[in-house]
Parts: structure tokens; sequence; C-alpha cells
């Protein structure tokens, strides 16, 4: 077969032209850190990477999860301190209270007092997070308490199916983060409301059968919030799970996506070196003579 001088420029633009894809591709890879830019590229690699991809952001949406359930919690946990801390006192001002060495404007005073705490409690009840009423179950745009005397706790609190708000914080599982609706009892409410009224009229009758069911909605209390520090635990267990996930899911992103930079880079300068000998040697063996033209 003759070898014609079109023939051997056909060949080496085309050579030439193949090399500058490899180069292309290479330089790519380096400056993307990726081992393919399009599927064409491969895509074996690009459809593992889809599926690895999707459990990378499923594992971060959990986490987003998580960091809501630690806001309602941790919000519950300092409301349920303060609704206890507000009993205890209440307590201590109705054994203060019982002493006939009470005159009639100290009741009165302590009565006052009493007052503000039953306020104070009533705003810890209606507690929001995010704009959600955070112990009213699942009931979360309706407050839990209405102002009265005695306040008045919803009528649904006793409703299981408003009983638990969760958040799903892995496949298949769903973690109650919020507190009983039961917490804030009409009882408790009603107690202390007794307690005020006890005082105001400057009467010791009854102050033991007060103290007792005091007790009672205050251990109730006390219950929900050891409740919640057991779910809070668990919590931090998924964390810990999920945080682990979150790292093992990456790595297999990296291995199957991420290119090797060290091999890249290595694999870049050969090419660019292979490339400039391809130019030198079709700039030699081109010639641009009319005569070779014709031939």
């Amino acid at each position: 077969m003759r070898v014609t001088q079109s023939m051997v420029s056909a060949n080496s633009l085309r050579n030439i032209s193949s090399s500058y894809n490899k180069l292309n591709d290479l330089s790519n890879q380096v400056s993307s850190g990726k081992k393919i830019t399009k599927p064409s590229d491969d895509p074996v690699v690009a459809m593992k990477g889809m599926f690895y991809r999707s459990n990378v952001s499923e594992v971060e949406q959990y986490q987003r999860n998580l960091s809501e359930g630690y806001l309602w919690m941790d919000n519950s946990e300092a409301s349920l301190e303060q609704a206890n801390t507000g009993l205890q006192r209440i307590r201590e001002l109705l054994v203060k209270g019982k002493n006939d060495t009470n005159s009639e404007a100290e009741r009165t005073a302590i009565a006052q007092e009493i007052e503000e705490i039953k306020k104070d409690l009533v705003t810890v009840a209606n507690t929001k997070v995010n704009g959600k009423y955070a112990f009213h179950g699942t009931d979360i745009s309706t407050p839990l308490v209405t102002d009265g005397d005695p306040p008045q706790v919803a009528a649904n609190v006793a409703d299981p199916s408003i009983d638990n708000y969760t958040v799903q914080v892995s496949s298949g599982i769903n973690l109650k983060i919020n507190v009983s609706p039961t917490a804030f009892s009409q009882e408790m409410f009603d107690v202390v409301q007794g307690i005020q009224e006890k005082m105001e009229n400057n009467d010791t009758d009854g102050l033991d059968d007060l103290l007792s069911r005091l007790d009672t909605v205050t251990n109730n209390l006390t219950t929900e919030r050891s409740e919640l520090g057991a779910r809070y635990n668990r919590l931090e267990l998924v964390e810990t799970r999920l945080d682990s996930q979150e790292v093992l899911a990456n790595k297999v992103l990296s291995d199957n996506e991420d290119v090797d930079m060290e091999k890249a880079i290595t694999n870049l300068s050969v090419q660019e070196s292979v490339h400039n000998a391809a130019l030198s040697v079709a700039a030699k063996i081109i010639q641009t003579s009319l005569i070779d033209f014709l031939r």
C-alpha cells in the first residue's frame, strides 16, 4: 500500500487529537479531584455514585432530624426543671402557711406569691419550640393551658392519638421527642389554685390533703422528666451511630468517585511529555512543500 503525505498528515492529526483528549481528561481529573466529569466517562462509577450519594444524603437528613430532637428535648428539660422549681416553692409556702403563727396578712402574701408561680406554670406549660407548643403532643398549634381560676388544661390531653410527637432518626425508626401532655395535668392547677384560695381565706383546714396531692403531681412531673432523660440518652446513642454511618458513607463515596491525586498528577505529567513528543515528531515528518503534496 502506498503511503501518501495526506495519510501521514491525517494519522498524525488523529493521534494528536487523541492525545489532546487524554490530556484534557487527566487535566479535568486533577482540577476537579473526581474520576469522571460526566456519566459517559464511566457509567458504572456514575451509577454507583448516585446510590452512594443517596446514602450520604439520607444520613445527613437523619442528623438534621436529630438536631430538631435535641432542640425539642433541651427546651422540654429546661421547662420541666422550671416547673419543678415552682412546685417545690409552692410546697415550701404551703408548709410555712400551715403554721398557726402566721397572720392573715402573711398568708395573703403567700397567696400572692403562689399566684405568680401559677402564672409561670401556665407559661411553662405553653412553651413553644420553633413556633410549636411543646407539651401538647401532636396538637402543636393549640396551647395546652388557658388562663383561669384555676387555669384549664385542654380536654384532649388524655387522647392517645396526640401523645407522641416523633422524628425519624433512622430507616423505619421514629423517636418520641416530646413530654406526655399529661405532665401538666388539670390536677396540678387545681391543687395550686386550692392552696392559693386557702391562703387568701386564711383557712388552714384541708392543707394536709392539698400537700399530699401536691406531692403526687410533683412526683408525676419528676417521672416524666426521668422518661425524657432516658429518651435523651437514646438520642445520643443514635447520634453516635449516625456519625459512624456518615464517615463510612463518605468513605465509600470517595473511593468510588475521588481520583488518586498522586497517580493523576503523575499520569498528567507523562501524558504532557507524550503529547509534546507527538507534536515534535509530527512537525518533523509532515512536509509542507508543494511537491510533497503533489506526489
